[in-house]
């Protein structure tokens, strides 16, 4: 998957200006692709320039005048292929694995303290797409929202997301207890 399917899939919500569509990423689709506001505002320009989106110039009065963006049909048709590609396998690529994987050859105290934060990263993310998740079903339990529900697949992404996120907080802290056990452990010998 390139950028330019991550942005013409946020896109499909709406008009968004290069701010608005930052802001979009950080809530919904940072939960499976990352990218900085500069990639995203050269991603825009890129596809605008192939007729993937179409931009517009809105003039504020009392603000600087901004431009908003929208998926265009030839974008829809791009996004149609790209759903119907075959998917890649994903993987792992963590820089905190590799220093898990030193941890009985050099000192973990880094490492535990870098598990812990990650932790604490993934509990904040688990509150902000569980409340994320509520907004958009509101009175609809999820069961319900899963078969009648709108905007399903930015749903069922955050749901991925969450999960991800369980599983990975509660990896963090399971790998952070080994190593303070086993620094115990080797202290007492």
């Amino acid at each position: 998957m390139a950028l330019r399917h991550a942005v013409l899939a946020a896109l499909l919500d709406g008009e968004y200006s290069g701010y608005q569509l930052a802001k979009a990423f950080d809530i919904g689709v940072a939960n499976f692709w990352h990218a900085l506001p500069q990639q995203l505002y050269t991603e825009l320009a890129r596809l605008e320039k192939e007729g993937l989106v179409a931009g517009r110039q809105v003039v504020q009065e009392t603000r600087p005048n901004k431009r908003l963006f929208r998926v265009t049909d030839a974008g829809r048709s791009e996004l149609e292929r790209f759903a119907a590609a075959v998917a890649k396998p994903s993987f792992i690529r963590d820089d905190l694995l590799v220093k898990v994987q030193t941890a009985d050859r050099i000192g973990t105290a880094s490492v535990i303290e870098q598990l812990e934060e990650r932790a604490s990263a993934a509990e904040a993310k688990i509150d902000l797409l569980g409340k994320l998740l509520r907004q958009m079903r509101g009175d609809m339990d999820e069961e319900g929202f899963l078969l009648r529900g709108e905007r399903i697949g930015a749903y069922l992404t955050g749901l991925r997301g969450l999960a991800f996120e369980q599983e990975h907080r509660d990896w963090c802290l399971r790998i952070a207890g080994v190593l303070r056990e086993r620094q115990t452990t080797h202290a007492e010998r």
